[in-house]
C-alpha cells in the first residue's frame, strides 16, 4: 500500500505540474495532444517549462532532486532553459526551518548553540536535498575562535528514501521480469548500490570519515582543498568543518576576470578524478558544480575546493587494474584489445567473437577521437553504445555504476569551463604513467615497502622454522621410503605369481598336446 500511494502521489505531482505536457507534446499523435489538453484543464501552467521541472523534482523528494542535479550539468542534452533552473536543485533547495536546525544541533551535542559558537548564521548559505549549511565561529579549546561550516540534515530524510527506494525495487522487479534487457541489465543490483549509497550518506559521521581520506590522499598533489573536520563536534545528523572561501566553479566570468586559468581548470578536474579513481580507488562521487569552488586567495589561487563527500566510490585493486587497462587501450585505438578484456572479465558471453566485437567499438569510438567536446554528441554517443551492448549482451556492472555517473558529471563540467577540451588527450598521459607504475619497479618497492613489517617479524623466526621442516620432511621421507618398500614387496610377489601360474599354464598344454599326438600315432 505504501508503494501504491507513493506512485499515486508520483503521478499526481506530474500532473500538477503540467509534465505530462511537457513529455506528450514532442508526440506527433493528434491523440496525444488532445489527451494533453484534456489533463491541463484547470491547471495553471503559466510558469515557465523549467521552473515546473524543478519545482516537481523539489516536491517529489531527494533521489528526485539528485536526478535533476545530473541532468543540470549535461547542457548538451538538456535546453538551456530547463539546464538554468535545474542548476538550483544543486545548493539553492527550499531550506527547512533554522529553529528545526538548531534544535537538531543541540540534540546532537547535548550543548546550547551558544556554548559552542561564539556566532551562528540562522540563514543557511546553501540547502540541497539531504542537508543545508550554516557559517558559524566555533569556540576552539585553545580560546581562538575558529570560522566554521555547520551541515546539518534534513529531518524525516530516512522515511522518504525508504518510500522511494521501496517504489525502485518493485519497478526493477519488472523491469526484470517483463523485459527482455532485464537480466543483462542487473536493475536489482543497481538500485541495491543506489540503496547503499543514499543511506551511508544519511550518517553524516560517514561523510566526515570521507573527507578525512580524500584530504589525505590529495594532500600531495596541489590542486584540491578538502575542508578539516572537527571530530569533537561530529554526529550521525549534525558535522562541523573548517570553513572554505571560494568562487562556485559555475561562475566562469568571475574566475576569467579573476586571472583564472580556465581551460587549467578543465585539465585538472580531469586530473583529480584519474588520481582518485586510479591511484586511490577512493573517489568523490557527487561532483556536480554545487560541491565545487576555485580558491583566489594567493597562496592557493587557481585550486579546487570540493564540498560534500555524502557519496563516495571506491574500487578494487582488480576494478582499478581492467578499468585503466580498457582506458590505455581505448586511447591507444587498439579495439581488439578493449574486445578481449570485455570477454575475459566476463562481462559479454565467452562465445562472442573477439573481431565482431571489436569491430562495434571501433564504430562507436572512432568518430570521436581527437575532437573538443563541443563536438561530440554524448547524446549520440550512448544510445549506440547502448544498442552495441544489447547487441552484444555487454551485462551491467552495479559496482561501477558511481563511476559512471562520476565521469557524466566531470564531462558536463569539462564542457561547461573549456569546450575545446580535449578529454582523451588529458587522460592519456595520466593513464600510461599509472599503468608503467603498476608494472614497474616502483610497484615493486611500494609492495616490499608495506610488506616490511610483516617479513620484519618473520625473519628471526626463519632458523627456527627452517629446522621444524627439515626434520619433518626428513620424517616424511623415512616413512614414504618405507611404504614404498613394502609395496615394492607386495608388486613382487605378485608379479612372481602371474609368472609361474602362466608357465604352468603353457607347460599343461604342451603335454596336452604331446599326449594327443602319441594317441593318434
Amino acid at each position: 500500500m505504501t508503494r501504491l500511494f507513493r506512485g499515486v502521489f508520483i503521478v499526481w505531482v506530474v500532473l500538477r505540474f503540467g509534465l505530462d505536457e511537457l513529455f506528450l507534446t514532442s508526440f506527433q499523435k493528434p491523440w496525444l495532444r488532445v489527451i494533453a489538453r484534456i489533463v491541463s484543464i484547470g491547471r495553471n501552467l503559466d510558469a515557465p517549462r523549467g521552473q515546473r521541472i524543478r519545482e516537481a523534482l523539489e516536491r517529489l523528494g531527494p533521489i528526485f532532486v539528485k536526478f535533476g542535479q545530473v541532468l543540470s550539468t549535461r547542457r548538451d542534452l538538456m535546453p538551456l532553459d530547463i539546464a538554468d533552473e535545474l542548476a538550483r536543485l544543486q545548493d539553492r533547495v527550499p531550506p527547512f526551518s533554522s529553529d528545526v536546525a538548531i534544535a537538531t544541533i543541540e540534540r546532537a551535542f547535548q550543548k546550547k548553540v551558544d556554548d559552542i559558537f561564539v556566532s551562528f548564521d540562522r540563514e543557511p548559505i546553501a540547502s540541497a536535498s539531504i542537508a543545508q549549511v550554516h557559517f558559524a565561529v566555533l569556540k576552539d579549546r585553545t580560546g581562538d575562535a575558529r570560522e566554521v561550516a555547520v551541515k546539518v540534515l534534513r529531518p524525516g530524510m530516512l522515511s522518504a528514501i525508504e518510500k522511494d527506494l521501496s517504489l525502485m525495487r518493485m519497478m526493477a522487479g519488472w523491469v526484470e521480469g517483463l523485459s527482455n534487457d532485464g537480466k543483462r541489465l542487473k536493475p536489482r543490483e543497481v538500485v541495491a548500490e543506489f540503496d547503499k549509497y543514499l543511506h551511508d550518506e544519511l550518517d553524516l559521521v560517514r561523510e566526515a570519515s570521507s573527507a578525512a581520506q580524500l584530504r589525505r590522499n590529495m594532500a600531495g598533489l596541489d590542486l584540491v582543498l578538502i575542508p578539516e573536520m572537527f571530530w569533537d563536534y561530529c554526529a550521525t545528523e549534525v558535522i562541523v568543518m573548517e570553513r572554505m572561501k571560494g568562487v562556485p566553479i559555475s561562475q566562469v566570468d568571475r574566475l576569467r576576470e579573476a586571472g583564472v586559468d580556465i581551460p587549467k581548470l578543465a585539465r585538472d578536474c580531469v586530473t583529480i578524478l584519474f588520481t582518485q579513481v586510479f591511484r586511490d580507488g577512493f573517489f568523490h562521487a557527487d561532483m556536480h558544480p554545487g560541491n565545487i569552488q576555485v580558491s583566489i586567495a594567493p597562496d592557493t589561487f587557481g585550486r579546487y575546493i570540493s564540498l560534500d563527500f555524502g557519496i563516495v566510490g571506491t574500487l578494487t585493486e582488480s576494478d582499478k587494474e581492467y578499468l585503466a587497462q580498457n582506458f590505455t587501450a581505448f586511447f591507444r585505438r587498439d579495439y581488439k584489445r578493449v574486445a578481449e578484456l570485455h570477454i575475459e572479465s566476463g562481462w559479454v558471453p565467452a562465445v562472442t567473437r573477439v573481431d565482431e566485437l571489436e569491430s562495434a567499438i571501433r564504430s562507436v569510438c572512432e568518430p570521436y577521437f581527437d575532437r573538443p567536446l563541443k563536438e561530440i554528441s554524448l547524446g549520440l554517443v550512448l544510445m549506440r553504445l547502448f544498442q552495441t551492448s544489447r547487441r552484444f549482451s555487454v551485462e551491467i556492472q552495479p559496482q561501477l555504476v558511481l563511476l559512471q555517473k562520476t565521469l557524466l558529471n566531470i564531462e558536463g563540467l569539462g564542457r561547461q569551463l573549456d569546450p575545446d577540451l580535449d578529454l582523451w588527450a588529458t587522460a592519456k598521459p595520466f593513464l600510461e604513467t599509472w599503468m608503467i607504475d603498476q608494472l614497474g619497479p616502483k610497484k615493486l618497492m611500494d609492495q616490499l615497502r608495506n610488506e616490511a613489517p610483516r617479513y620484519a617479524k618473520l625473519l628471526p623466526e626463519l632458523p627456527r622454522l627452517l629446522v621444524d621442516f627439515l626434520q619433518s620432511s626428513k620424517s616424511q621421507s623415512g616413512r614414504g621410503l618405507d611404504e614404498l618398500l613394502a609395496e615394492q614387496k607386495r608388486t613382487n610377489r605378485l608379479l612372481q605369481a602371474i609368472m609361474y601360474g602362466g608357465v604352468g599354464f603353457v607347460l599343461g598344454l604342451v603335454v596336452m598336446q604331446l599326449i594327443v599326438r602319441v594317441r593318434v600315432f
